[in-house]
């Protein structure tokens, strides 16, 4: 096994030792066929979709759906998660996120972080110190430092597509899920479970059961490996993708030993959606801000994730609030603090169980409307939906959705795309963009639009040249215009933006 130099040899060398390198090197040897199959299953799902096949629910596992069973018992830790922030790793953030009053903090290696070298390691050695309540960092202006009672810590790891081009095993470089997931545990399993707690996951961007069988896989293999007692590792998966949203009960039911719940996550999405039925015009969708929650298949999609989640004792987590407030536009605030409350008090009518938020200032408005719905009850577990009832029809009714395709959204889109990309180049994955936080799913939204619309005439390819020409005389890098123009004017869909861009990093 190879890694490079880094910047920051602290952090290195307590991440990378010999032993913390030997127990990733062992989930690739032992793990790294079966996510290559998993990926290569994927590629021949979308050629069948791309033939005409639609996806459904799948009969084979049929007998799992209709069945009565339930995950393990979700440990107490994770019962009351009314609220959960996200954001990347890097010191000042954790500390912010941690003390923000939010019940969970979700601290992110995938779409809310740049995957540069020392941004992984340091963002490791980061998450070391927070768990030890070392954590502290001086600047000109302040001192952070933990208060006295924190959120509770879940990781996300990179999603199994990424590679991580620093550490290769015999044959190619390591998966980044796995370089993330593995340094995380072998470094904080114990150390977490000794304070109380326990090593809690979010799972992102799988399509099938079959994924989360592997990923089942891992954490049992883990577990015995680092002597952790067996289902202490627990997971979230996002529902992010449309294939998985057809797979939700047998997601849990492969993650049965080891799942805590689903998270509607919708950003990505409805990035799914636009890449699985890129080439099919009745699925080309409206600008990306008029596809809100209340679109029929949207709420077909999270009512179906309530209700399959409390039937299997599972936690339903909301999605996303982006919006970052102006301390110079108090009109903006109450325009955009307003449509959160509504957003959320959806979300909590719905029967989920908590939500996101991006920013500290939005904790408190998103606890308010849970705590409404709450009070003292740690979450909705016992509201069962039997009301619900969503057909595959449902969750592809795109066509219904409303909304126009206009030019000030795909200069919205153009925008977006420009400045995400020159900012995650710069090593920064969350970017704060029009009052909106910004990450490598809505930038992945943004581009694959363009995308879509150009494939299916919606406008001219010169067109959108001439606006991201506009776009780009501000604040915008050479490098990642070219990026852009590449995923979204480019003859072949690119699957992920960041695998090209991640050829661009250190």
């Amino acid at each position: 096994m190879s890694t490079p130099a880094t910047a920051e040899p602290a952090a290195a060398e307590r991440i990378l030792t010999r032993d913390a390198l030997e127990f990733v090197g062992e989930l690739h040897k032992r793990f790294d066929p079966s996510r290559r199959d998993l990926l290569a299953a994927r590629a021949e799902r979308r050629e069948r979709i791309e033939a005409g096949e639609l996806p459904g629910f799948l009969p084979e596992t049929a007998e799992i759906r209709a069945s009565e069973w339930q995950i393990d018992p979700v440990p107490a830790g994770l019962r009351d998660r009314r609220v959960e922030i996200t954001g990347p790793t890097d010191r000042k953030m954790v500390i912010n996120a941690l003390n923000s009053g939010a019940r969970m903090f979700m601290a992110d290696f995938e779409d809310a972080n740049s995957p540069t070298w020392s941004n992984l390691v340091e963002g490791q050695a980061n998450l070391i110190d927070a768990i030890e309540r070392t954590i502290e960092i001086t600047t000109p202006d302040k001192e952070y430092r933990l208060n006295d009672e924190v959120a509770t810590l879940l990781v996300r790891p990179r999603g199994l597509h990424l590679p991580e081009k620093h550490v290769e095993v015999d044959d190619g470089p390591l998966a980044g899920a796995f370089f993330d997931f593995g340094l995380f545990l072998f470094h904080n399993g114990r150390r977490l479970l000794d304070r109380g707690a326990a090593p809690y996951l979010y799972l992102p961007k799988l399509e099938s059961h079959l994924e989360a069988r592997l990923w089942n896989d891992v954490f049992t293999f883990t577990e015995e490996a680092l002597d952790l007692p067996g289902g202490s590792i627990r997971a979230t998966v996002l529902i992010e993708t449309i294939l998985a949203a057809f797979e939700m009960d047998e997601i849990l039911w492969e993650l049965r030993d080891h799942a805590s719940g689903l998270n509607a996550g919708r950003w990505d999405y409805l990035f799914s959606l636009i890449k699985t039925f890129r080439e099919r015009p009745e699925f080309v969708l409206p600008d990306r801000n008029a596809v809100t929650m209340t679109a029929p298949f949207m709420r077909a999609y999270a009512q179906l994730l309530v209700k399959t989640c409390h039937r299997r004792g599972a936690h339903a987590m909301g999605g996303m609030a982006a919006f970052i407030p102006s301390r110079r536009d108090p009109d903006l605030n109450e325009q955009a603090l307003a449509k959160v409350r509504e957003d959320k008090v959806r979300e909590a009518g719905d029967g989920f169980d908590g939500t996101w938020v991006a920013h500290p200032d939005l904790v408190p408005v998103a606890i308010a409307e849970f705590d409404r719905v709450l009070g003292e009850r740690p979450n909705q577990l016992d509201r069962q939906r039997d009301d619900v009832s969503v057909s595959a029809a449902d969750l592809l009714e795109v066509a219904s959705a409303p909304g126009e395709i206009t030019d000030e959204g795909l200069r919205n889109d153009v925008s977006v795309g420009l400045r995400y990309l020159t900012a995650w180049l710069d090593g920064v994955g969350a970017a704060a963009i029009f009052n909106l936080m910004e990450d490598a799913a809505t930038a992945e939204i943004a581009r694959s639009q363009i995308w879509q619309w150009v494939r299916h005439g919606r406008f001219e390819r010169e067109h959108v040249l001439r606006i991201i020409d506009e776009e780009s005389r501000e604040g915008v890098s050479p490098e990642a215009r070219g990026l852009f123009e590449q995923v979204a004017l480019g003859d072949e869909f690119v699957e992920f933006l960041t695998l090209p861009a991640y050829d661009h990093l250190d």
